[in-house]
């Protein structure tokens, strides 16, 4: 008995793993140098045999396949869970420079035949080597003492930072992707400080793309091969036309260094020695050229830039007299699509509509914004009758096509029936308290003919009406100066609120509190990424409201003046400047600990307190 029960524990983790689905999968660099050895990596989570590899034709194969297992057993909370990996790994050379595909491999685990992933490589051509005739003397002489000494050479052409952006000339509202990369070659770079400057984007609405975690790939440029990394990304939306320059953006990078230069035991000149450089990198200006739309712009016109469709549908055409209809309107594509203003419906007289309902499911990616744009109009029928919901009508600029484009729905027919008992109804055109108004029957009271003033005080009783008295008139009064009064008061609130900066400017630091709470939430959580955009949220939507200064102008250089034009001392104008560069960088750097978090936290509650007090 207890060998038979040793035998079923000891074949447990077996039948786990036979019980595990078969993963077979291959894997490679993206990207690799010809002439140049990388491994080709076959992996597969249970036993397997009977490995055949699709013929490289287009890669030297140095050696393989080498096979190699490896298996771990834990318990975590008292469950106990097993894992297998054998691996097949192949050496590989490309020797010329293109994209070669690798067909995938198949395996035989338990008797069936297993197929792996395919594999797209792209070689890039070796490092262009110049001769010694073409090589300046000096730059040559420099190299010889860099060897010499042993140190890592951190020149202009071993490390530098690209200013991409994808198009230099576009039309308004069109789409810009830019990007700040990292080239490198021959160095190693440990990290990037927090003092970052990124240019203000003048003239541009952007939207910044949350890449995650920095990620480096090989690229051949300019005849060599480095490594990159992509800083800084953003879509950028130019608002008016002409040539808008992009200021030069600045990073900061830790190199790690090695050098020989002072030799102080035998150990010193066997391994060498590591210093950690600073390198301030600058990133070149650009210059965007920006033309206006064209002439003859559609009537239905209203900013959209890009390349879209337009799908609709009604909830039903054949309704009851006061039932809802719902039309639903898909705006779906690429491009300014949070600009897009809502289409307008031309309902039918009679008909009662609603605010209409707007979704917007957007997605921004390195090639721009793109998704759906949903609009439902709720409306109700109040009359019987056969109606026409005329077409809607949407127009943009195609920029694939370079022209206006007007999209537009089909025409609806709706039959009403008459309700049951609606046959009594007043239709009329404008519904001012959303009610049907109905015909009263015998509740209508009839007026009184007789003599209203009553001849002596006895005769006046509960039910008679005491015209001509104190009480009378009081009654008669009163809801009239009440009526004037609240008149008055919602007409102040009305024109105050239509004031749009002075509701913003009111309520300016209110919002900021909110956005605060928020992030000291996320900070106690430990949420590094959305703590530090709440706080530069919270900064930048209070300066914007209460300084009264729109989206498109909001930058540090309009807030310092303004600041100044108010008053407020320089000290104070350096800090909030300061304050704003670390808050927006900081999401980018390398991970912060608690105590920084806080102080960002403590800072910038301080500073708005700070402009409070300042009665901007």
């Amino acid at each position: 008995m207890k060998r038979s029960l040793l035998i079923v524990v000891f074949l447990l983790p077996l039948f786990a793993l036979m019980a595990e689905d078969v993963q077979f999968k291959a894997s490679a660099p993206g990207q690799v140098i010809a002439g140049k050895p990388f491994q080709l990596t076959y992996s597969v989570n249970q036993r397997s045999k009977d490995l055949r590899a699709p013929e490289l034709s287009d890669f030297d194969v140095l050696a393989g396949p080498y096979t190699s297992s490896s298996s771990s057993t834990s318990w975590i909370n008292g469950q106990r869970t097993s894992t297998f990996t054998q691996t097949y790994t192949y050496t590989l050379m490309a020797s010329a420079a293109g994209t070669f595909t690798i067909p995938p491999a198949t395996v035989t685990v338990s008797g069936e035949q297993y197929t792996s992933n395919g594999l797209k490589i792209k070689v890039l051509p070796p490092d262009e080597t110049p001769s010694a005739e073409s090589e300046q003397p000096q730059a040559a002489a420099q190299r010889q003492q860099q060897q010499s000494s042993g140190s890592q050479q951190t020149s202009s052409d071993n490390i530098f930072i690209r200013t991409i952006v994808s198009k230099t000339r576009v039309h308004e509202q069109e789409c810009i992707l830019l990007q700040y990369k990292l080239y490198f070659a021959g160095v190693d770079v440990t990290q990037f400080t927090n003092n970052t400057k990124i240019p203000e984007f003048k003239g541009f609405l952007k939207q910044e793309l949350d890449q995650g975690e920095i990620q480096t790939q090989l690229e051949h440029y300019n005849g060599r091969n480095y490594n990159t990394a992509v800083l800084y990304q953003t879509l950028l939306y130019p608002q008016h036309s002409g040539d808008i320059k992009i200021d030069p953006a600045q990073f900061e990078a830790v190199l790690r260094v090695q050098t020989r230069s002072q030799v102080r035991s035998i150990f010193d000149d066997f391994f060498g020695s590591y210093t950690n450089v600073t390198r301030v990198l600058s990133a070149p200006a650009t210059t965007i050229h920006v033309e206006s739309l064209p002439k003859g712009k559609p009537a239905g016109f209203s900013g959209g830039v890009g390349h879209f469709t337009l799908k609709s549908n009604i909830s039903q055409t054949e309704v009851t007299q006061n039932e809802a209809v719902t039309l639903r309107l898909d705006i779906s594509g690429s491009g300014n699509l949070k600009l897009l203003k809502t289409p307008s419906v031309d309902f039918p007289e009679g008909f009662e509509e609603y605010d209409p309902k707007v979704t917007n499911n957007f997605k921004t990616a390195a090639s721009g914004m793109s998704g759906t744009k949903t609009i439902e109009y709720l409306f109700i029928p109040r009359a019987a009758g056969t109606y026409t919901i005329p077409a809607v009508n949407f127009s943009y600029f195609d920029t694939q096509s370079g022209a206006y484009k007007t999209l537009s729905t089909p025409e609806y027919t709706l039959n009403v029936k008459r309700g049951v008992g609606e046959e009594n109804n007043v239709v009329v055109s404008n519904f001012v308290n959303k009610e049907d108004i109905r015909q009263l029957g015998s509740d209508i009271r009839y007026i009184y003919t007789g003599d209203l003033k009553p001849t002596t005080a006895s005769k006046r009783g509960p039910g008679n009406a005491q015209f001509g008295t104190l009480g009378f008139w009081l009654w008669f009064l009163i809801p009239i100066l009440l009526a004037v009064v609240l008149f008055v008061v919602f007409r102040r609130q009305i024109k105050e609120n239509a004031d749009i900066r002075k509701v913003r400017y009111k309520k300016a630091n209110k919002v900021a509190q909110k956005r605060l709470k928020l992030a000291k939430r996320l900070l106690e959580a430990g949420n590094k990424d959305a703590f530090y955009e709440e706080i530069e949220r919270a900064l930048w939507s209070y300066l914007s409201d209460r300084l009264s200064i729109p989206t498109a102008e909001l930058c540090k250089e309009n807030i310092s003046n303004l600041l100044l034009q108010k008053g407020v001392g320089d000290e104070v104008i350096k800090a909030l400047n300061d304050l704003l560069s670390t808050a927006g960088f900081a999401r980018y750097a390398p991970a912060q600990s608690d105590h920084e978090m806080q102080l960002m936290y403590e800072q910038t509650t301080n500073m708005i307190d700070q402009l409070e007090e300042q009665k901007l």
